[in-house]
């Protein structure tokens, strides 16, 4: 069911722009991709690149969570003009010509599903006019409509993608996982992974934790291990899901009482802690593909292999990195179609249906 507008756009192949920025503040990922549809969908990832933040906007986007609503909409406005120029660079710099549509995620300022907000900015309707075609976007306003969290939304592009494989892992600003069980496809948010990580190897002048080299020089904080697992979130039942608010409201407060020791300690005991606490959603012989820029932290992925008896799959670069941005842009393929792409069964709305507002330039329709 699609409850916000109709379009049917039934053929074998699209070519689309996947955009995705996510918590972690890395940048804009942006993917040209090619999608079949036969028996089952397949896809080729033509062109990517990650387009970095300038401090100033790293910055904005990590407050915009606290300013008022004025505001909120003045930097709303300002975004979706940065996004429409780095998206147009890309098209430019890769001289795209077959393009279907571009299919934007947004970035997420406000994610509070308990009390009916979810707010991206990035999807106002001049992005489709500046981009000159048509915009697939906003993808998890409808799910919280319908009474669900709106969140995660990956987990039909896993079903529908990536079916060889009995749990697909990201590990970015928060981990998140998906699997089928009893015939449903089942997913939600972990914990907190680089939201947490980068902040605390900021504090050394890193952008990351590299392969937790900082991790490895730490030492065991024990009582700040218990407090992490003793975290409510974790006793939690899903459909479930997490925002940076929370992380604000509750991991940061915590590293703030225990702010004597050293950063390496600190996040040691997070990276070990996060390691186990995602670790016990596995069964034995599972096999798990783990993308997002946590796949890439070595130190961590050797923590949850110790952690874990499932067989943790690492693919190659492009997949780890692009694999989000990859999925909006066949949530957008499927909002197309006019086909579900959010599961009930996942984010605990009240049926399948199909998100997404697809905005045409302002001299189209």
């Amino acid at each position: 069911m699609s409850l916000i507008t109709s379009t049917n756009m039934n053929k074998a192949t699209y070519n689309v722009l996947g955009v995705m920025s996510g918590t972690s503040l890395d940048g804009i990922d942006v993917a040209y991709i090619c999608f079949t549809k036969k028996e089952n969908w397949t896809f080729s990832i033509e062109f990517t690149e990650t387009i970095p933040y300038s401090t100033e906007w790293k910055e904005n986007l990590n407050s915009l969570h606290s300013v008022s609503k004025d505001t909120l909409e003045i930097e709303n406005r300002r975004y979706t003009s940065l996004l429409g120029k780095t998206i147009l660079n890309f098209i430019q710099t890769h001289k795209i010509t077959k393009l279907d549509a571009v299919c934007s995620h947004g970035h997420t300022i406000l994610h509070q599903p308990d009390k009916g907000i979810t707010y991206q900015i990035g999807n106002l309707p001049d992005l489709a006019t500046q981009l000159n075609h048509q915009v697939v976007c906003d993808f998890r306003s409808q799910d919280v409509i319908l009474g669900g969290q709106g969140a995660p939304l990956v987990p039909i592009g896993d079903k529908l993608l990536f079916s060889d494989y009995d749990v697909c892992l990201n590990l970015g600003g928060f981990a998140n996982g998906s699997y089928v069980q009893n015939g449903e496809m089942i997913a939600y948010d972990l914990c907190a992974v680089n939201t947490v990580l980068n902040f605390l190897a900021e504090k050394k002048g890193m952008p990351f934790d590299r392969d937790g080299h900082l991790a490895q020089e730490g030492k065991l904080i024990p009582e700040f291990y218990k407090r992490l697992n003793a975290l409510g979130y974790y006793k939690k039942s899903n459909p479930k899901s997490l925002g940076i608010e929370w992380v604000h409201a509750t991991i940061f407060p915590l590293l703030e009482t225990y702010k004597q020791f050293s950063v390496e300690d600190l996040i040691y005991t997070y990276t070990l802690q996060i390691s186990e606490e995602i670790g016990k959603n596995f069964k034995e012989d599972q096999s798990v593909l783990v993308t997002g820029g946590g796949a890439k932290n070595s130190y961590l992925i050797y923590l949850l292999k110790k952690h874990t008896k499932a067989r943790i799959h690492i693919p190659d670069q492009k997949l780890i990195d692009f694999k989000e941005a990859l999925i909006f842009g066949f949530l957008g393929v499927l909002r197309l179609r006019n086909e579900e792409n959010c599961l009930a069964s996942v984010t605990g709305s009240s049926m399948d249906h199909s998100a997404g507002v697809i905005f045409y330039p302002s001299n189209d329709r």
